[in-house]
């Protein structure tokens, strides 16, 4: 079985010498399905749009789009004209709509090191819009009702995972939780190495960007509901990197990474994410976003308040001694913000020195006093007095 699938690598290999060619449609009736499923597709991204699950940064969308250009060349942007987006969610996904419309989760960005690993994403959902997967997979059931019965089927163990899902359609739902059948989904790993290796960035960061991602899920033992939190799908990615790494390299080459740029245009998005993580209760990945965000930023008070709230949140042995470090920190990095005294103010309280939390609460209110939870700190100085 490993030797066949060496083969079918190496004929892929061979396949993409030359950039990807949009495959087009021969028959009517394959102009007519894909017409309805760009059309579809249009829908579903309205809904998305007005979700507000859309993390909306100008300068980094432009970033994102500008990497996407590189790796195609314009007589495919011609015909499909990508635009990349971003979700707020700290699950590990992207998925691509027929029309070209890729969104990506900050999930996933938080946890890059480099433009490279971008690009390497990037590659395999162009991949899935260029070799029109979504269409094939439609044309594969027997109709298209069927289509949309097997994508609800594939929604139902995760219907506890909030928002998003909710407002994917048929078409986000099938790209984003399930992904597409094991020859699509080899079809876009190695097309899109393929791409990024013509754009002249070192393919190696693929491998290590799935290796990451699968290391983290182990670590964390973490249960994602999406494609790319799916430990057998990460597998076979990690596989199919190896095996294009082995035949389209024979000895170590290396490319363009660009690490610098990378962080200096995802370094909001890493600490946002870590928020979102906290949210969500992922207390390990809050505090690994948080500190990778201060390798960048080793000077902002907020990545400090949010460590506090980490160790504040979990409530472990000896973390509300880390939490209130933080907090501290926080406030000596910038003594007018007024979150890190009302934190220190519910630990205060919690270990029953209510003179201190007063204080505290007091202070809070003194920087913020028209703040939206006012009303809840002066119930606490109310319960000070007490």
């Amino acid at each position: 079985m490993r030797y066949i699938l060496l083969i079918l690598m190496l004929c892929f290999a061979a396949a993409c010498s030359t950039p990807a060619k949009l495959p087009l449609a021969t028959d009517n009736a394959g102009v007519d399905d894909e017409k309805r499923l760009w059309q579809r597709s249009e829908d579903e991204q309205k809904v998305l749009t007005q979700s507000g699950l859309i993390y909306r940064d100008d300068q980094l969308d432009d970033y994102l789009n500008q990497v996407a250009r590189k790796l195609q060349p314009p007589e495919i942007l011609e015909h499909i004209p990508f635009k990349i987006m971003v979700i707020k969610s700290p699950y590990l996904n992207a998925f691509a709509f027929p029309n070209g419309v890729i969104y990506i989760h900050t999930g996933i960005l938080a946890r890059m090191d480099n433009e490279a690993q971008l690009a390497a994403l990037l590659g395999h959902e162009m991949t899935h819009c260029t070799h029109r997967h979504a269409l094939k997979t439609l044309r594969h059931f027997k109709s298209k009702s069927d289509f949309l019965v097997g994508v609800q089927g594939s929604l139902i163990q995760f219907s506890g995972i909030g928002n998003l899902v909710n407002q994917l359609g048929a078409l986000g739902s099938k790209a984003a939780v399930s992904g597409y059948r094991r020859d699509l989904e080899t079809e876009a790993d190695l097309v899109g190495l393929q791409l990024m290796a013509k754009a002249g960035y070192d393919s190696n960061e693929a491998l290590r960007l799935f290796e990451h991602l699968k290391r983290e899920l182990e670590k964390e033992n973490m249960q994602e509901p999406f494609f790319f939190g799916c430990h057998p799908r990460l597998q076979e990615r990690v596989e199919n990197c190896k095996n294009f790494l082995k035949t389209r390299y024979q000895k170590e080459e290396t490319g363009i990474k660009n690490t610098g740029v990378f962080l200096t245009k995802l370094h909001k998005v890493i600490l946002d994410n870590a928020w979102l993580d906290l949210k969500a209760g992922r207390f390990h990945s809050a505090q690994r976003g948080a500190e990778k965000y201060l390798k960048i930023e080793p000077n902002d008070a907020g990545v400090y308040y949010l460590l506090g709230e980490v160790f504040r949140q979990r409530a472990k042995a000896d973390d509300m001694h880390k939490a209130k470090a933080y907090y501290e920190k926080a406030i000596s990095l910038d003594p007018f913000y007024p979150d890190p005294h009302k934190a220190i103010g519910l630990i205060y309280y919690k270990d029953g020195e209510k003179t201190l939390a007063k204080k505290s609460f007091g202070q809070c209110l003194s920087l913020s006093p028209h703040r939206a939870d006012k009303a809840y700190i002066v119930g606490y100085l109310k319960k000070c007095n007490q």
